[in-house]
């Protein structure tokens, strides 16, 4: 007999056929139920453990600033270990998350991170010039090419040669593979996870990890043996940071939280700038709009006066808001009884604060299913209304660097060409590993801008 403990109530389907549904229609997956159940709803694992939905921006409050002693959110990550290893921060808890933090956050703030405008703008530049005008491109590994680049830049220093390019190679393949939907499918039904060999997709998905992980291991050992002085990448940095008992990071740790930047800082961000490109050829007012705005630039302009320029700060939030690449902030589990939103959850209990659900509540986003950045110029919205990047103690470090990012990479492009996406028709997001991106294959066309737009600028 269940004990309910005045949770919400939710849908009896079988697990079984809840996860299918969570792989192959994710937005329906989270619609469905809300559309029935409301703004909280529960559902049930295997093991008779409570898995409750939360999307109310007061229950998301409760969430994000409860005390780290009711909740855990590391543990809650696990079925990312195998990629991202034990000590990454996304997998920790307690003191050892806090510490971590603190470590890692300082490379993704302030001068730091500005620094890193000019990387990102020439590695656009190269990229985008790369295209042929008028000849159809895959416009997501575009994206995906230049994040990573500027991903092994920052984050490793490295440019050119035959290991940068090695590494490239290996972490394409690697996202290329767990996010095939056969892999996407493994990550939620672990006896999939099964290494039959070389050539079966489990097998392979190791052996490229193996891979990386040896070139990690022996780029650790190298800049240990250097003196690094001149260096300004995060690896570097990293590598010199000390936690407060005057430790270094163990080639281990530094492992991990490396593999987490390059998973985590790149992918998503990729996915993130496809659907940018989408929203702005799909609705040519916003784009007009966002021509006129990057027009007032002139020539070369300095990157954190572009990351300042108001309507394609919207365009970016809006992108962010409409279609979260994670519909939902990170799991926490219940480790002492607490109340949220008036239901109290014993321990045990899995806490989904549903990102999705909250961007597309009518009450705080009229037309939720509408891309309108004006919406952003309009009013700010709280943390618990807008999480694009989760919340709490568990906000994503690099969310300042991904926004600068997006913002420099659509204003390098679009201020010199217009990016047109062959097929017109409406796109839905499709999982891919465990986040949502648009259909893979998309192909765009490059043509340069028509005449300078010389319309007063906007709003």
């Amino acid at each position: 007999m269940r004990a309910t403990n005045n949770l919400p109530d939710g849908p009896k389907m079988p697990v079984f056929l809840r996860r299918m549904k969570l792989i192959f229609q994710p937005l329906e997956y989270a619609e469905d139920f809300a559309k029935e159940y409301g703004d909280s709803f529960t559902l049930w694992s295997r093991n008779d453990s409570p898995i409750v939905y939360f999307s109310h921006p007061q229950a998301l409050q409760q969430i994000f600033t409860a005390d780290s002693s009711h909740l855990d959110a590391g543990r809650g990550n696990r079925v990312l270990q195998f990629l991202l290893g034990s000590n990454s921060l996304i997998l920790l808890d307690g003191e050892r998350h806090q510490r971590q933090r603190q470590l890692l956050s300082p490379p993704f703030h302030g001068d730091r991170m500005r620094a890193y405008g000019e990387t990102i703008r020439e590695i656009t530049q190269q990229v985008s010039d790369s295209w042929k005008i008028g000849k159809p491109f895959n416009i997501r590994a575009s994206m995906q090419e230049i994040t990573l680049r500027v991903i092994l830049r920052v984050v490793f220093g490295l440019d050119e040669g035959h290991r940068f390019e090695k590494l490239r190679q290996l972490l394409s393949s690697l996202l290329d593979s767990i996010g095939s939907p056969l892999l996407s499918a493994a990550l939620f039904f672990r006896f999939m996870q099964k290494d039959l060999g070389a050539w079966s997709p489990w097998g392979r998905v190791l052996r490229l990890l193996e891979q990386i992980d040896e070139m990690i291991y022996d780029l650790i050992r190298e800049r240990r043996a250097e003196s690094h002085q001149n260096r300004q990448d995060i690896f570097t940095l990293m590598m010199s940071a000390r936690y407060d008992d005057g430790q270094a990071m163990t080639d281990e740790e530094l492992r991990d939280e490396l593999m987490t930047l390059l998973i985590a800082g790149h992918e998503t961000t990729a996915s993130v700038l496809t659907w940018a490109f989408y929203w702005v050829d799909h609705l040519p007012e916003v784009r007009d709009k966002l021509v006129r705005e990057l027009d007032t630039l002139g020539d070369n302009p300095d990157p954190s006066t572009v990351a300042k320029l108001p309507y394609l700060s919207a365009v970016c939030q809006e992108t962010l808001r409409i279609y979260p690449v994670g519909m939902n902030a990170f799991i926490r589990i219940v480790k002492s009884p607490i109340e949220i939103q008036g239901y109290n959850l014993p321990v045990g209990t899995v806490i989904l604060p549903s990102i999705y659900l909250a961007h597309h509540r009518e009450e705080t986003y009229p037309q939720p299913k509408q891309f309108r950045p004006e919406r952003f110029l309009e009013r700010q919205f709280s943390p618990y209304e807008y999480l694009p990047f989760g919340g709490g103690n568990r906000r994503c470090i690099g969310l300042a660097f991904a926004q600068y990012e997006m913002k420099l990479v659509l204003a390098t492009i679009l201020s010199r060409l217009q990016v047109s996406f062959v097929n017109k028709r409406p796109v839905r997001p499709v999982r891919r590993s465990i986040t949502l991106a648009l259909p893979g294959g998309m192909q765009a066309v490059a043509t340069p801008l028509a005449k300078r737009i010389s319309a007063p600028a906007l709003v």
